[in-house]
């Protein structure tokens, strides 16, 4: 059992700091950019790496339940990146991020307790840790003041990922790659769809391609991790740990851009 909680924590941690720096680089890219253009060229992007991977390394034909599983995981998981990065460009980073890990983590806690049964003590008191510390990250140990557009982007965000979770933890564990493979078509047809129909398409400039790749890549090796996360333990464990993510975002603007929290709102708006 501590082998196994160890191991999720792992390949966890590993998702935290994926998506972390993650939506620190979309953040940044978002405020120069419009959003659906800079998701959409982040996962095209992304997605030849990833093919390549899968084709590299996954020697098993996946099952169909897992590609549909992932499919429906990659484009939830599209509509929490649309409304987080949304609210990063309209709000604080220190409000929204959080608010959104928050929301997260709540559904998949409680059908992993129902599905696997109530934690142990000990895991019990590491959620309340994480919470709290998710908490104070977006509070700064203070009364927690949300505007109505920073709460409706996080809650929209953190039930979007919520969903992802629930989908990548019900896939059957023969394979970890197929299912984040099938994740990234469906949500860049969905995607694809919704930017070109809408006319929200604006190609970036070729300064910015390489922080939207890297947007695409640790969006990528984030959903990854956490694949393996729920393949080997809990899906409650998981998703915990994998909400300290604000907490990487935050350091980074504090070590690059010398800022305590991303109080300061960006102003851009989408194009």
């Amino acid at each position: 059992m501590f082998e196994t909680t160890l191991l999720t924590t792992f390949f966890a941690l590993g998702a935290t700091i994926a998506w972390g720096s993650g939506d620190f680089s979309g953040g940044l890219a978002v405020k120069r950019h419009n959003v659906y253009s800079v998701l959409l060229a982040a996962q095209l992007i992304s997605f030849i790496p990833l093919l390549l991977l899968v084709l590299s390394f996954e020697f098993i034909v996946p099952q169909t339940a897992d590609l549909l599983l992932g499919g429906l995981g990659g484009v939830c998981s599209m509509i929490g990146l649309l409304n987080l990065y949304t609210g990063l460009a309209r709000g604080r980073m220190s409000i929204v991020a959080p608010l959104a890990a928050i929301t997260a983590s709540v559904i998949p806690v409680l059908i992993g307790i129902l599905s696997d049964g109530p934690p142990t003590t000990v895991q019990s008191i590491g959620f309340i840790i994480a919470l709290v510390a998710v908490w104070f990250l977006s509070s700064d140990g203070q009364r927690l003041e949300a505007t109505a557009i920073e709460l409706r982007f996080a809650i929209i965000s953190g039930v979007g990922f919520a969903a992802f979770y629930v989908a990548i933890d019900r896939v059957s564990g023969d394979t970890a790659l197929w299912p984040v493979l099938a994740a990234r078509v469906a949500s860049l047809i969905a995607l694809s769809l919704y930017t070109i129909s809408r006319r929200k398409w604006h190609t970036p400039t070729r300064s910015l391609l390489p922080l939207i790749a890297l947007v695409g890549l640790l969006d990528t090796a984030g959903n990854y991790f956490f694949t393996m996360a729920t393949q080997v333990g809990r899906l409650d464990v998981a998703t915990i740990v994998s909400s300290l993510y604000p907490a990487i975002t935050i350091m980074l603007a504090w070590l690059i851009l010398k800022e305590r929290y991303f109080e300061a709102t960006f102003n851009n708006q989408e194009q």
